[in-house]
């Protein structure tokens, strides 16, 4: 824990996940400025687009902050290289896809690099390319999951046998009990993203952060499996016609344009859900509020060690009873 932020010079153990096409300075700089690590993601957006959010960022904060590509997500991928190397950002988040082509540029020009991983065997293989650190996402996890479909709770411990970089737990994790169970289970931080949209930075539709306040334990849905393709939204009116189409069979090429970033603006940004989705992860039934960032990682560091503590006595007394 205490590795990791001295490595990304950051207070708090805890990152920003990327949110595609719906990335923006205000948030991504709020969460630097609270002590965490905010995140740019790119999505599909041209490098235009992206250098726009980083100049704006840069404006907002003076501390570290990410960039996060998915390789295979974005037709700009090696533009994008240059556009973080030109830009000196320091930290890059790779997703889904082989990070090891680009490890070797980014460390050449001293980024740090953090790769996503959804499986022993990928963390192994981020590992040996060179990565930092790696972010295991469970299944539990807003917007594109992995469709080997882990859990966080099974999926940290086992790579974390099997690695020696640091790890940072994703998926399912919006308090500081989840913070405390992603330590105990051997990860060195958190990566966060359905939490931070319901704060008073995010620019995102109050109708968005209504429905995540509102939101009870099985509000979400998964979209896509049958082409191989699992992504985890809230349940909406528009959520429904997805689910029926897809029930009535759909292609992958029906998928992507269901599912666009255009799509994914219409919900989150204009609050339109007859028309656009809302990513949500499983930790949406836990949100009651809208903090500051600030108040939010605060209170994270606060109850995460509350829980540690308190646990730890009752572990103590436990162990003084049974003469051990």
């Amino acid at each position: 824990m205490k590795y990791v932020c001295e490595l990304l010079q950051i207070k708090y153990p805890i990152i920003q996940g990327g949110m595609g096409n719906i990335s923006n300075a205000q948030l991504t700089a709020a969460v630097s400025e609270a002590g965490g690590l905010g995140t740019i993601g790119c999505g599909t957006m041209t490098p235009e687009e992206v250098e726009k959010i980083i100049l704006e960022t840069k404006k907002r904060t003076d501390k570290n902050f990410a960039v996060n590509i998915a390789i295979s997500v974005s037709p700009y991928t090696k533009e994008l290289m240059d556009l973080v190397i030109q830009h000196k950002v320091p930290v890059v988040s790779l997703s889904a896809g082989n990070p090891a082509p680009f490890i070797p540029l980014l460390h050449e020009h001293g980024v740090k690099v953090i790769a996503l991983v959804a499986s022993v065997k990928h963390a192994q293989k981020a590992e040996a390319a060179g990565a930092d650190i790696l972010v295991a996402e469970g299944f539990e996890a807003a917007g594109i999951n992995s469709s080997l479909e882990l859990t966080t709770f099974t999926l940290i411990p086992q790579i974390v046998k099997h690695v020696k970089v640091p790890v940072l737990a994703a998926g399912g994790i919006g308090d500081g009990k989840g913070l405390a169970a992603a330590l105990m289970l051997g990860a060195s931080g958190v990566q966060m993203g359905t939490r931070l949209i319901a704060t008073k930075e995010a620019p995102f539709h109050e109708k968005y952060k209504g429905r995540l306040i509102g939101a009870g334990d099985t509000e979400t849905t998964i979209f896509g499996r049958s082409v191989g393709r699992v992504r985890r939204i809230l349940k909406t009116p528009y959520a429904k016609i997805l689910n029926e189409r897809e029930q009535a069979g759909m292609t992958l090429e029906q998928y992507a344009e269901w599912t666009s970033e255009d799509k994914h603006i219409k919900g989150a940004v204009e609050g339109d859900m007859e028309n656009g989705f809302i990513n949500s992860g499983q930790i949406a039934g836990l949100i009651e509020d809208v903090p500051t960032v600030k108040e939010l990682l605060e209170r994270m560091i606060e109850e995460a060690n509350e829980q540690l503590n308190r646990s730890a006595e009752e572990l103590k007394e436990i162990a003084e009873r049974t003469g051990k």
